[in-house]
């Protein structure tokens, strides 16, 4: 299935560039304030380890795979509906949001 306008390998190269910005984006996030990088990027220990120590050319190595490295926290209508509200009570659904993806298991290496 193509995308109208996108061509496979156009959509390949913007999967790369994007896992390259997340990857190098976490990276620096992990060195900066360990323990807040893990709660945001929703990944343990043994993951803002690895990532932290990787070089140049392992994130590009790892950013070139077919699929994206970043992914929704949440596979909750509910939260996603809290994150994408535009009412009065945003701030207190945002808040709320936080604290139920807070309370998902983070991932693990398997």
């Amino acid at each position: 299935m193509e995308m109208i306008g996108k061509s496979q390998e156009d959509i390949m190269m913007e999967i790369r560039d994007t896992n390259l910005n997340y990857l190098m984006l976490s990276q620096q996030m992990i060195r900066t304030d360990k323990v807040s990088a893990i709660y945001r990027l929703g990944v343990n220990q043994d993951i803002a380890d690895l990532l932290e120590g990787l070089s140049n050319s392992q994130l590009i190595k790892l950013a070139s795979s077919n699929v994206m490295l970043a992914r929704f926290r949440f596979d909750d209508k509910a939260i996603l509906g809290m994150l994408t509200s535009h009412t009065k009570g945003y701030a207190q659904a945002l808040a709320h949001s936080s604290i139920l993806m807070a309370g998902q298991a983070v991932e693990a290496i398997r």
